[in-house]
């Protein structure tokens, strides 16, 4: 078995939940529909009294037969039957629609707070788990809880059944009872012990099916890379791979549960021909009568059709319970940023400042307290940024290039243009993302406007902080909905007094239906460029107090480089901005850049006074943006305070 699971391991935030736990947390999303389910248990107990009187019913109807047949009788019999099988299709009919209705409400509560779960949940969790998977257990897994539901709906109605059948075998013949219910036991005893291989096999199935999703997501991302690649092949073997994984395990899994069905039929033949064949006996002896025989006969047949019904529901079930488990692991999962409140930040002034500050992808660090001068090494004294208990200290230190930031400070004052630059690694884009609170920091404090970031009231503060990445992502619909999605109520003339601001607004005329532009998926009908502009006036229509551009301007024209810039230098006076710099032009412009390297800040100051130093940025202005100067000649050498370097062609 372990060779057939191999590359489906459970997500870091898995649990295992017990069978009461998982029905208590089950029955708790009914307790809202409590009127819906009242009336489909009654309906269960009149259909099994109707299923229970019917054979009795027969029973009665062959002692007439067997003394002084009277017509009439038998007509009434007859029609009586008719009635409560007609009764109980309508009690069936009334069962089945207010239990999908229940069942329907119940799926739709849970589908919303799987999603809501998601939402939540920080960047570093979609950073650690592929969205294939975590789609299948929003879609896939919540259906598969429609049918655990449904079916345990099925199997009540099935055990009243029981219960019914089982008093009536009692009073009319205690023998022949003893022998039947002795059977049952055994029957589920045997499915209850099925129930851990049972739920094992197919939280591995529920995984396989969330990998397909996940490389079937993947491939249709990433078309065209592989296309222009020409490695659609490689994909294709991976799927293939992927695939034949599942298919064993749907093999496997379809293996375990056709083994449990012939052995629960056997036992409950067994019992059938015990209470064929003793009843058999005792009618020949004139301790029972015909009628009773039959009347015991045709009730083992209700009587072990549930038993049996439960162990073949037992597949769908345990697929429910583990599928259930999967969905309640999302919502449970533990949030890795954690606030210590939720204060309400007011209009910001924009102030941010890191005071040494350590930091890491490595969900591990965290529970590192570190000192000055330190580089990852464990240390006995407690940490000091309050981390909650859970983020107990690792028994094993991070090595010093695990650390993006360390003891890292910086103060951006309000109302200031702060320009980075830096390698790629330099912790530049960490830095926009712990302002954004996308992670958690594992030592030191990060303040806005003299508060700490962790006190403040998540959703209020980002409508302050508008981002603008170097890949803007645009959601399906218009670029007038894209725009307005931070302020959906935004009138149509506001849209587009907003869009305008970027440049002279010439862009606009260029889309094909202006603001009324569809944008197709991730904004796949509009340039580079265009969607860069749209994203732009996105953040800027919330009008937020700090602005953060991540190399917003590093992969497009010049011409929309020129129309962004202009629009920037009247749209960002008096907010607060922190720019990721590629280009000359917004460096330039920067009240301040600081060059970062390894998580330190090595050198910072305005453009004039960092070229005049001769440092590192003057070599990073050499090599990368010497070139984008109007006057900027290829033979030209920048030659500043003893610094000298070659600029290339």
């Amino acid at each position: 078995m372990a060779s057939l699971m191999g590359g489906l391991e459970a997500e870091a935030y898995d649990r295992n939940y017990g069978d009461r736990a998982l029905l208590g947390r089950i029955a708790s999303y009914f307790r809202p529909h409590l009127g819906k389910v009242a009336l489909v248990a009654l309906m269960v107990v009149l259909i099994s009294l109707g299923a229970t009187i019917t054979p009795i019913i027969i029973a009665r109807g062959i002692e007439t037969l067997t003394g002084d047949p009277q017509t009439q009788l038998l007509l009434g019999l007859a029609g009586l039957v008719t009635t409560l099988g007609v009764l109980g299709w309508g009690f069936n009919f009334v069962r089945q629609t207010f239990a999908a209705r229940a069942v329907g409400d119940v799926v739709l509560a849970l589908r919303r707070d799987a999603l809501a779960a998601v939402l939540r949940r920080d960047m570093s969790f979609f950073d650690q788990n592929a969205s294939g998977r975590i789609v299948s257990r929003v879609a896939n897994d919540t259906q598969d809880f429609a049918t655990v539901v449904t079916l345990t709906v099925d199997l009540i109605s099935q055990l009243v059944l029981v219960l019914v059948i089982g008093t009536v075998m009692l009073v009319l013949n205690t023998r022949l009872a003893l022998i039947t219910l002795a059977i049952g036991p055994v029957v589920l005893l045997v499915a209850l012990g099925f129930r851990v291989l049972a739920r094992r096999v197919m939280r591995q199935s529920q995984r396989a099916t969330a990998e397909v999703n996940t490389i079937v997501q993947e491939t249709i991302s990433g078309a065209a890379v592989a296309k222009s690649f020409r490695q659609e092949a490689s994909l294709y073997a991976d799927f293939a791979a992927t695939n034949a994984l599942a298919y064993r395990i749907q093999i496997q899994r379809v293996a375990v549960f056709g083994s449990i069905f012939p052995l629960l039929n056997t036992l409950a033949g067994i019992g059938v021909a015990l209470v064929v064949y003793v009843g058999g006996l005792f009618v020949l002896d004139g301790s029972v009568s015909v009628s009773e025989w039959y009347l015991f006969v045709q009730g083992l047949t209700i009587f072990f059709y549930p038993i049996s019904s439960i162990a073949s529901f037992w597949s769908q079930f345990q697929q429910g319970l583990a599928a259930s488990e999967r969905v309640f692991a999302l919502v449970d999962a533990e949030p890795t940023v954690v606030q210590v409140g939720d204060d309400d930040p007011g209009r910001l002034r924009g102030e941010i400042r890191f005071e040494r500050v350590w930091f890491s992808y490595d969900g591990e660090a965290r529970a590192w307290g570190l000192g000055a001068g330190q580089t990852g090494e464990a240390i006995d004294s407690q940490p000091t940024n309050h981390l909650p208990s859970s983020l107990a200290p690792s028994p094993q230190p991070l090595a010093p290039s695990a650390w993006v930031l360390h003891d890292f400070s910086l103060a951006v004052a309000s109302g200031e243009s702060l320009a980075i630059v830096g390698h790629t690694g330099a912790g530049k884009s960490s830095l926009m993302k712990l302002i954004l609170r996308f992670y958690e920091f594992q030592q030191g404090q990060l303040l806005v406007d003299g508060r700490d970031i962790r006190s403040l009231d998540l959703e209020a503060y980002r409508r302050q902080i508008g981002l603008v990445p170097q890949s803007p992502f645009l959601f399906s619909g218009t670029v007038a909905d894209n725009i307005r999605y931070g302020r959906p109520d935004a009138s149509d003339a506001e849209v587009a007094a907003a869009a305008r601001s970027l440049g002279d607004g010439s862009w606009i005329d260029d889309l094909p239906q202006g603001l009324q532009t569809d944008v197709g998926e991730r904004g796949a009908r509009l340039s580079l460029g265009q969607r860069q502009l749209v994203a732009l006036a996105r953040v800027l229509f919330q009008n937020p107090a700090v602005v953060l551009l991540d190399e917003a301007t590093a992969s497009i024209d010049p011409l929309t480089e020129a129309q962004i810039q202009a629009g920037l230098s009247t749209t960002l006076e008096g907010r607060t901005s922190i720019i990721i710099a590629h280009r000359l032009s917004t460096v330039i412009h920067a009240d301040r850049i600081i060059v970062l390297r390894q998580g330190q800040i090595i050198e910072q100051g305005t453009h004039e006074e960092l070229l005049a130093r001769g440092g590192h940025y003057a070599e990073l202005y050499a090599t990368y943006f010497r070139h984008q100067a109007s006057d900027y000649q290829p033979d030209e050498e920048v030659e500043d305070s003893g610094f000298r370097v070659q600029v290339p062609q």
